[in-house]
Formats: structure tokens, sequence, C-alpha cells
């Protein structure tokens, strides 16, 4: 099944295949076969082990409309730039900003475009481990045969060098020092001691060949790490030398969010079956709702108590899905006001029992008085007790 845009935007979507989150390189196929036809025949250069060429991989990420390249990231053509020359050279990439401002999303389309693959990932947490990163063993194998080529289960790291792709790292700050330094020599090196295979017989008859991974044309690794999470495992001083750091900054502009949020919950609104969208003034309330409580003050300029919570653009993006989906599937109509007030709660306050009270004062007092959807917004004020 495909998937398109809204009447207002022709942008060929995605080709479902029934999975829930097909890879961006899956979703945008066809949009890279174009960009890589287009790249054969104009001859511009590329670097070495990269499926399409710097301008080819901006053009799919910023969009291009005359070749119907939808945009993907609103965060500028710069950043975009300035990952991609560091992704040509011998550093590391890390993207790091606020939560929920696209850097995996960012990380996702690059490695699709300049690997063809954004499957190679390392997800970061307190449970990962060194082998977990780099590779580990066939057991039964390992136990019949010995450690071999046959018995080794190459990881994320291990396939990344061997193929020649580019691996992603995402919260990189949230995993113990010890395993972040494991990056090292993979990074500064372009190798990796695999040691069990150091007197493993080869085909060929050559003992111990198989010990050491060289990393292949194309690799590099971008990692991602969010600034509330600064501190929770610093990176060395060593490992911080062997990236460029990328800072990936919340939306500025209020209209560029909404129609932003506009775009992607309809898309996932798409695919949950939902064949509606949610108002345009709908979305436009909620965006600056989002904006007013995150940042500690009102349009106009007048303070209120910010949330703790992250209200991010990916936050309102999932507050808009979660609304169109209430109000389809348990009324058989368009979202109203009082949907965005009932699963507020959850989605922008989670559990915290003074950022509840904070949105019972915005939605009692900085609501009040305003017009249009605003009042049936203030009116529902009362569901936030149910």
């Amino acid at each position: 099944m495909i998937f398109r845009r809204s009447n207002d935007e022709n942008f060929e979507e995605a080709e479902a295949d029934g999975r829930q989150r097909p890879p961006a390189e899956v979703l945008y196929a066809s949009e890279l076969a174009r960009l890589a036809a287009d790249d054969s025949r104009s001859g511009t250069p590329r670097p070495p082990g990269w499926a399409l060429s710097l301008p080819a991989v901006r053009r799919f990420v910023v969009g291009d409309r005359d070749a119907n390249i939808r945009p993907k990231f609103v965060g500028g053509a710069g950043t975009v730039d300035r990952a991609m020359v560091t992704l040509a050279t011998s550093r590391g990439l890390l993207l790091v900003g606020e939560p929920g401002t696209a850097k995996s999303l960012l990380s996702e389309l690059l490695a699709a475009a300049i690997s063809g693959t954004s499957t190679l990932v390392i997800q970061g947490g307190a449970a990962l481990t060194e082998d977990q990163m780099k590779y580990g063993w066939n057991y039964a194998l390992l136990v019949s045969d010995g450690p071999s080529l046959r018995s080794l289960v190459p990881g994320p790291l291990h396939r990344g060098m061997t193929e020649g792709r580019l691996v992603r790292f995402e919260e990189i700050s949230r995993c113990p020092v010890e395993v972040q330094d494991s990056l090292l020599s993979v990074l500064s090196e372009r190798a990796m001691a695999v040691p069990e295979l150091a007197n493993a017989p080869t085909p060929d008859g050559a003992n111990g060949s198989d010990a050491m991974v060289f990393a292949a044309e194309g690799f590099n690794v971008i990692a991602t790490a969010n600034t509330r999470d600064k501190g929770v495992n610093e990176m060395s001083a060593a490992l911080r030398r062997r990236f460029n750091f990328e800072t990936v900054f919340p939306i500025a502009d209020l209209q560029t969010e909404v129609d932003l949020v506009r775009r992607e919950s309809a898309r996932l609104l798409a695919r949950s079956g939902v064949p509606l969208t949610p108002p345009a003034d709908l979305i436009e309330v909620l965006v600056t709702a989002f904006r007013e409580l995150r940042s500690g003050q009102t349009i106009d300029g007048r303070s209120l108590e910010h949330l703790s919570s992250v209200l991010s653009t990916a936050e309102a993006v999932s507050l808009a899905h979660a609304v169109g989906v209430r109000a389809w599937y348990l009324r058989g109509g368009e979202p109203d006001a009082g949907d965005v007030v009932d699963s507020l709660a959850g989605t922008a306050v989670k559990d915290n029992a003074e950022d509840m009270k904070r949105l019972r004062a915005y939605l009692e007092h900085q609501v009040a008085g305003r017009k249009g959807i605003w009042k049936d917004l203030h009116a529902a004020r009362h569901l936030l007790n149910g």
C-alpha cells in the first residue's frame, strides 16, 4: 500500500509493506533511486564508499520540490552540510540537542542516503555491553568448531566496518563510560581487534588474518546525545576529540513547526487507518500551547510556569496523532479541543504532579479570554481531572 500526502502536497510518501515503521531507505526508496540516477547522469563526484553525492544527500534530507523530493528535516541546510562534511572525513559525528529535535531522524536520513541502510543501530543504555556493539558468538558453533568467522556473529560496528556503512549510535551518553570508550580505537585507527581469531585458521591457511577488522571506505559513526542527559555518563576527553559536535536546535518559527506537526500527524494517522486529520486551527493551538509551556512565556510576552516535561515537536506530533486516533475510533468523527485536553495529561505531563498543577493553571488563566478554538480548550479544562 502507498500512502500519499494530503491534497495540498503531492509528495510520494511510503511503501507500507505491513510494517509499522519501515526504515527511511524503504519509505523513500523511489526518491533515493531518482537521486542516484541524477548523480550518474551528471557525474557529480561522491566520497569513497558513498551511495550519493553530497548535493544529492542534501536534496534528500531538506527536500527539492522541483524534483518531487519531500522535505524531511527542517533544521536547515547548513546543519546538514556540516554533518555530511564531517562524515566524509575521519571524524565521527555527534548530534546533540534537546529531546525531540529530530537528531535521530537526521541520523537515519543521512545513513539511508549515504550508505543505503539505516538499520545498523546501537541503542545506548545502561545495559549495553561491548559485545552487543562489536560482535558475539554462535555458541553451538563455537563449541563444535572453535572461534572462526563461521561462529562469529557480527554486531553493528563489525558490519559497518566490513561493509563500509554508517553506524548509528543512539543516546551515547546513556551508556557506561567504559562502553563508550570501546569506540576509541575504532574511530582513531579505523580498526577493531577480534583476539579470539588470532590463532584461527582461514581457508587459505593463513592463521590469524581475521583477528583484525579494518574499516572499508564509507564507514563512520553518527552518534546522538540529548542535553538533558548531560552529566549522566560524561564522554571522556579522548572520545570527544574523535567526534565533531553538531547542535540540533528546536524549530524557531511557529508556522514552520505548525506545518511540520500537521504533515507528520497526517502521515501517522493515515498509517493508523484514520482518514481524517486534525483541523488546522486545532494543530496551531496545540503547537502554540506546547511552545508557551516549554518556554515559560506566552506569545504576547506574559510569563508563566513552564513544564518540566519534554514538550518537543516530536511530542506535539505524537499528541496530534493520539487525538486523531481517539476521535475517529471512539466517536467516529473529527478531533476537538476536548480530545486535546483529555490527551495532554499522559502525553505532556506524564506523572509529574507539579506539572499537572501548572497545566491546570495555564488552561484556567492563560487560555481564558482567547478567541476561536482557544475558548473550547478553556471550556474543556475540567477533563484534566477525569
